[in-house]
């Protein structure tokens, strides 16, 4: 099966056949008059239009057939649910509804388990975000969805957090023909860095150049957490010359690194 190419689903997707703006208006009307072969000439005019949206969830490794029906049950909706009466291309309604319905799909399918109510909330917060979107034809803020369901946006927002999917380390974000940048190669550790590498090995090098007493009083202080009357009391010399050695030790390991 070649996605986007060949078939899927048993849909030959070379000969999807492709709408234009008025001929999707006029099967609109003739839709909520009651027309159902004008809903399945409809239907069939925007696969197109759910295989291009499958197309980015393709790297989540989901049955791609599987997505395609899930995307054609968003796109029922959205021809069920269109208000002919707005000043609103069809697209501009779909496409929210085609992606909000396959993430549900993968959400539900998610090995992460978010209790019901939360999860209720989360895809009403949804809903509310589409309707709003094709409203104000942008996306709404957080402040906006919650007024809309009448929740608290504290409330409204942790919900749609808890339902945000995880993202694999290794899924590619650019493309441009030749090597892929994945997720992993964005991230940073500030404790594994190059710079961090860098010092570690500059301490080590200052640590050897330091006496046998004082590399054994900084193991003591700094990595063995003694205070400097214990090491004193340990290694027999008074806390003041600990306290010397300890700060000589340190100007050097400073002045090496």
């Amino acid at each position: 099966m070649h996605y986007g190419k060949v078939e899927i689903c048993g849909v030959n997707t070379a000969k999807l056949k492709n709408l234009t703006d008025e001929e999707k208006r006029d099967l609109l009307v003739r839709t909520k008059n009651g027309d159902e072969d004008a809903r399945q000439e409809l239907i069939n005019g925007n696969l197109r239009l759910v295989l291009s949206i499958i197309q980015r969830f393709a790297n989540r490794k989901e049955n791609m057939d599987d997505l395609f029906q899930v995307g054609c049950i968003g796109l029922i909706k959205a021809i069920d649910n269109f208000n002919t009466e707005l000043d609103v291309k069809f697209s501009t309604y779909a496409v929210p509804m085609i992606i909000g319905e396959v993430r549900r799909y993968l959400r539900d399918n998610n090995s992460i388990r978010v209790s019901r109510s939360l999860r209720d909330l989360a895809y009403r917060a949804l809903q509310a975000r589409e309707t709003l979107s094709v409203k104000l034809k942008r996306e709404p803020t957080v402040d906006e969805i919650a007024k809309e369901m009448g929740e608290e946006k504290r409330e409204v927002a942790c919900a749609l957090n808890a339902i945000v999917e995880p993202v694999y380390i290794y899924e590619s974000v650019y493309n441009d023909g030749g090597d892929s940048i994945y997720v992993i190669d964005q991230l940073s550790d500030s404790a594994s860095g190059d710079e961090a590498w860098l010092e570690e090995i500059a301490l080590k090098e200052a640590l050897k150049k330091l006496s046998d007493r004082e590399k054994r009083i900084i193991d003591m202080r700094f990595y063995g957490g003694k205070t400097q009357m214990e090491i004193a009391e340990e290694i027999g010399i008074s806390q003041a010359q600990v306290s010397r050695l300890e700060k000589g030790a340190l100007a050097r390991i400073r002045k090496q690194m």
